[in-house]
């Protein structure tokens, strides 16, 4: 059930405050059927989660296959389900497993349920997805509901174009399943950027529980890094970077051939392939690489924020969690966004260069071709010259984590009468 130190007997030992009662708990459901986005934003929030309260501890739920490559705070761990994986025909099957995809869903489903019931969270946080993949939490949000759990449903600043968002909600129930079962809404995200469900027709209990965070501020690892990173990294230079890499093909095709087209660009470029790029995609791509002086690349790092921190510029195709590093550590940013299969990033994007926080490229129509290599290599040179966020962030933008502890804190109250009251029937 969990690669680290969930029991298998299927009981959590009980920590006992100086007071008597159960020291509190929370628990982060991240589906991760594709990429890093859901495992690295519960695992900014558990960390500090984990730093805010000595007491805490704070339990992820993950489908992620990479999870064990990153590094947690005392406080906080795992439980791995059965990964699930998003087929570029937009099906699913199982990542590992030799089982169809139906059977994959009852055993998540299964270990999903056996951890809210083992280690009894006061709160439990859902990453976007009111019913979980495929429905997959409900049966374990019911149960924690009825053991009287705070449940709350976190989203990024942006889920999708409003109309298309309202379809899916609709076919997936996940309305019916946000009046029925959750307490509250936190959106990591501020409402002067973009209002992620707008288009949906909320109850007004719903509305009034909807609390806007802010983004969530990232900080350079206190422990050193462990991946090599090339020389070109020890004066100033660009960090491209896809996240999980898995759809990241063609923003990586694009920068090597505007370093192939122009071979005076002033800064050097690094790019950061992802875990989940093909395996013929990066062969092609090196081979290309080998033949440029000024590019060079790495598979992965874990601790990229390191990377973040140091370059000159970032250039990305604009996920939750490299916005949130871009605002964080004030880089001057190219966002080159996919419009597949969602609208995210080209809409927080487009949310973004309207406030003058990032410059933007956009891709041609459909149907009309690539990026002309020559334009993608004027906007590489104009990068660094860019001012920073920093020059028009608005107040409280990188508040988020604060915003998040602050709820938290607030929800773990509430539920804290019901905590000791469980603590002598568990004792028993």
């Amino acid at each position: 059930m969990s690669e680290r130190r969930m029991s298998e007997s299927g009981g959590a030992g009980l920590a006992i405050r100086s007071d008597g009662r159960r020291a509190p708990r929370v628990l982060l459901y991240s589906h991760d059927t594709f990429g890093l986005g859901h495992l690295r934003r519960s695992r900014a929030i558990a960390n500090a989660l984990a730093e805010s309260n000595s007491e805490l501890s704070v339990l992820i739920v993950s489908g992620s296959p990479i999870i064990g490559s990153f590094e947690f705070r005392d406080g906080v761990d795992y439980v791995r389900v059965p990964g699930v994986v998003k087929l570029r025909n937009g099906d699913y099957t199982s990542l590992n497993l030799r089982t169809d995809l139906d059977e994959a869903v009852r055993l998540r489903e299964s270990l999903i349920r056996q951890a809210v019931v083992s280690f009894e969270p006061d709160i439990i946080v859902v990453d976007k997805e009111p019913t979980g993949f495929r429905g997959e939490i409900l049966p374990a949000l019911q149960i924690a509901r009825e053991r009287g759990a705070r449940i709350v449903l976190g989203v990024r600043d942006v889920l999708d174009d409003p109309r298309i968002l309202a379809i899916e909600w609709e076919r997936k129930g996940a309305l019916v399943a946000l009046e029925r079962l959750y307490d509250e809404v936190w959106v990591y995200g501020s409402k002067e950027v973009y209002e992620p469900l707008a288009g949906l027709q909320l109850t007004p209990r719903i509305e009034a529980s909807t609390h806007y965070v802010g983004y969530l501020r990232r900080e350079v690892p206190r422990s050193p890094h462990l991946v090599r990173h090339p020389k070109l990294t020890r004066g100033p230079f660009l960090l491209v970077t896809t996240g999980g890499g898995g759809d990241g093909e063609a923003l990586i095709d694009l920068t090597l051939s505007a370093y192939e087209a122009d071979r005076d660009l002033p800064l050097p470029a690094l790019i950061v392939f992802g875990p989940f790029i093909a395996r013929e995609q990066r062969r092609g791509f090196l081979e290309r690489i080998a033949r440029l002086s000024n590019v060079d690349a790495i598979a992965f790092d874990a601790k990229l924020e390191r990377l973040m921190d140091r370059a000159a510029g970032i250039v990305a195709m604009g996920g939750y969690n490299t916005f949130c590093e871009i605002l964080s550590f004030d880089k001057p940013a190219l966002i080159v966004p996919r419009t597949q299969p969602r609208q995210e990033q080209v809409i927080r994007a487009r949310a973004a260069t309207r406030l003058g926080l990032v410059d933007l490229l956009e891709g041609p129509a459909e149907g009309h071709g690539p990026h002309d290599p020559a334009i993608m290599a004027a906007a590489l040179r104009r990068l660094p010259e860019r001012p920073p966020p920093s020059h028009v962030i608005p107040a409280g933008l990188l508040d988020g984590l604060e915003g998040v502890k602050g709820l938290a804190a607030a929800n773990l109250a509430k539920s804290g009468m019901r905590a000791g009251m469980r603590l002598g029937a568990a004792a028993e």
